[in-house]
């Protein structure tokens, strides 16, 4: 009996470190949205897509963005550059990765990739030095 007692005590000790261990995985998983910067190594590694990640870094200031959009299924990340309205690096960056210009239905630059899920917007704030690159992902 106390044998029965020990290995489920065990049991119950390991799922529990389990779960403690896994819960900052779990609790991004299901986030509606983050702000983060590349210092906050788990948040970067999880929510930056490689074309961010690669993108030029056009200022020395600047943050990361993700939300993720109910109803239609989509998925927004975003890197905002402070101090800065120069996107010209942004795009030749972008035409090495061989995205395209395309036709957008806000004010901002769109660009496209063979993946028809995937769109690139990149705008500067009115008013301010920033500048806004968006990934977009439609999942519908």
């Amino acid at each position: 009996m106390r044998k029965s007692h020990r290995v489920f005590g065990t049991a119950i000790i390991v799922v529990v470190g389990g779960l403690i261990c896994a819960w900052p995985w779990v609790k991004m998983e299901f986030a509606s949205s983050a702000h983060y910067t590349e210092q906050d190594k788990r948040e970067y590694e999880f929510y930056t897509p490689d074309i961010l990640r690669n993108m030029p870094r056009i200022s020395t200031r600047y943050s990361f963005d993700f939300a993720n959009i109910t109803g239609p299924a989509t998925h927004v990340y975003a890197v905002k550059f402070y101090g800065t309205q120069d996107t010209r690096k942004i795009d030749n960056y972008l035409m090495s990765k061989g995205y395209k210009r395309g036709k957008c239905d806000f004010d901002s630059v769109c660009w496209r990739s063979a993946d028809p899920a995937e769109s690139i917007y990149v705008g500067t704030l009115k008013g301010e030095k920033t500048v806004i690159v968006q990934v977009v992902y439609h999942f519908t």
